[in-house]
């Protein structure tokens, strides 16, 4: 019975050691599962920084916004000039159908041309964009002008332009219209 006496509180205060230790052991797993979370919602939060892709979506929602100021009757020569300032020095716009390649002052002068004679009237209200696939340092869209007609407005015809980048700045525009 003696040998028992000093055996039983031995085991309790074994119990008392189990019960700290296993409590410990829970703090310290409890810590880690917090910090894990902690540094995976950081990592969630870099993802949705932008991405080289959005900041060139970025740059075409703001050409067509530009365009369509520039389209205006009351448009200016700061207007044109805000477009051109999206653009490359070595800028060169591509349409085929309506004459083939221009460079980046001859379609400049083109733009002021067409504002001189009256070619902006504001018959385009909007530009409408479908579609976009960005990729490397290029942006197909699919657009098409909104069109202001006497009862309202009327979206035209889908459209398809390729818009090819360098240091985040337009470089090319190629029309396939």
């Amino acid at each position: 019975m003696g040998l028992l006496w000093m055996i039983i509180p031995w085991k309790n205060q074994l119990n008392n050691n189990s019960n700290f230790i296993m409590k410990k052991t829970i703090q310290s797993r409890l810590v880690l599962i917090l910090l894990c979370i902690f540094c995976f919602s950081n990592i969630n939060a870099q993802e949705e920084k932008a991405t080289p892709k959005d900041s060139l979506i970025k740059v075409i929602n703001t050409y067509y916004k530009l365009n369509v100021t520039v389209f205006q009757t009351n448009s200016k020569i700061e207007d044109i000039d805000a477009v051109f300032d999206i653009f490359t020095d070595d800028f060169t716009y591509i349409h085929p159908k309506y004459g083939g390649v221009y460079s980046r002052n001859n379609l400049y002068q083109g733009y002021v041309r067409n504002q001189k004679k009256g070619g902006y009237n504001g018959r385009v209200a909007d530009i409408k964009i479908i579609n976009m696939i960005a990729g490397l340092n290029a942006v197909v869209v699919e657009r098409s002008y909104v069109n202001k007609t006497n009862t309202g407005t009327e979206d035209g015809e889908p459209q398809m332009t390729l818009f090819e980048f360098k240091d985040g700045k337009i470089s090319k525009i190629f029309e396939y219209w």
